[in-house]
C-alpha cells in the first residue's frame, strides 16, 4: 500500500476526514471528533488539497461535481452500485429500487443499501441522495441529521 496522508476539513455539519496518497483519494469519511487533527502540512499531496478546495466550493454553493481522481475498493457489485449513484444529478433523490434497476440487478435492493453504507467517498460518491421508495430519509453513514442537511443545501443551490 502506498503511502496514506490525512487532512480534515472542517464543514458546517462536522470534521469530514480525507485520507489518500499521491495519486488518488481513498475516503472521505464524517468524523466524530470535535476538532481537526489532520491540518495542512508540509508534505500534503496536491490530489488532497484539491479534493479540500473542492469540498469547501461545495458547501459554499459553487460545485456540483467534483473533479478529483478517486479509489474504489470493494467488490464489483459494491462498485457498480458505487458508480450509479455518480450519476445521481446534484440536488436529485433517487431509491435504493432505482439504483439496483439501474445496474440491472432489481431483486438486489438490500444489497444496494449495504453496498450503499459502505461508501468511504461521501459527498462525491453522493450515498446522501439515496432515500426510501416512500421518500422517506433512511439510513446514512454520517448520520441522518447530515443528509438530511445535504440534501436541503442542494436543493437550495440548485434553484439559485
Amino acid at each position: 500500500m502506498k503511502k496514506q496522508y490525512k487532512l480534515d476539513y472542517d464543514s458546517p455539519i462536522g470534521v469530514i476526514e480525507i485520507v489518500g496518497t499521491e495519486e488518488a483519494i481513498y475516503s472521505i469519511l464524517f468524523s466524530e471528533r470535535e476538532e481537526l487533527k489532520y491540518t495542512e502540512q508540509k508534505n500534503i499531496p496536491e490530489v488532497l488539497k484539491q479534493c479540500y478546495i473542492q469540498l469547501n466550493q461545495y458547501f459554499k454553493g459553487n460545485r456540483c461535481e467534483f473533479s478529483i481522481p478517486f479509489k474504489i475498493e470493494g467488490t464489483e457489485f459494491q462498485k457498480n452500485v458505487w458508480m450509479a449513484l455518480t450519476k445521481i444529478k446534484y440536488a436529485e433523490t433517487c431509491s435504493y429500487k432505482d439504483i439496483a434497476i439501474s445496474i440491472n440487478n432489481e431483486k438486489a435492493i438490500r444489497a444496494v443499501g449495504s453496498a450503499n453504507g459502505k461508501n468511504k467517498l461521501s459527498i462525491i460518491i453522493p450515498c446522501h441522495r439515496v432515500i426510501g421508495a416512500n421518500g422517506t430519509l433512511t439510513g446514512y453513514a454520517g448520520g441522518l441529521h447530515r443528509k438530511e442537511w445535504l440534501l436541503q443545501h442542494e436543493k437550495q443551490y440548485s434553484m439559485e
